[in-house]
């Protein structure tokens, strides 16, 4: 009976470890690229609603709340605060719900966000 139930165990630690792996393994996976959007001016991506929308590329002082998702972007910055993620450094410029310019988080956009240009000069007052 110990025999059988240690092979009990051991298939059922089996498909346990290899449901884990199949739940993480999507993770891994390379995500969506953000779009270019409004006649090439902008970049949509897709994003958490909620995410918090920062004055400068920290999270210091909070301007707004970005509800939509996707949403859109003007540019990056990879030099702001650590945040983590893929891009440890990397914060986009964009427009809050309630009109206020500011940097979101990239660990807070689903989307990668490599297509998303360092700097669009098209006369939007962003800092990037």
């Amino acid at each position: 009976m110990k025999t059988s139930a240690r092979k009990l165990s051991a298939v059922v630690t089996g498909l346990a470890l290899t449901a884990l792996g199949t739940v993480f393994s999507g993770t891994a996976e390379a995500a969506n690229p953000c779009w270019w959007g409004d006649g090439g001016m902008r970049m949509y991506c897709n994003n958490v609603s909620g995410a918090t929308v920062y004055a400068t590329p920290d999270t210091s002082r909070p301007v707004g709340t970005m509800y939509s998702n996707p949403s859109w972007f003007e540019c990056r910055r990879d030099t702001g605060a650590y945040i983590g993620g893929p891009h440890p450094n990397r914060w986009l410029w964009t427009q809050a719900d309630n009109g206020k310019w500011g940097w979101m988080k990239d660990t807070d956009i689903y989307s990668e966000t490599d297509p998303v240009p360092t700097h669009i000069g098209n006369g939007i007052p962003q800092p990037c």
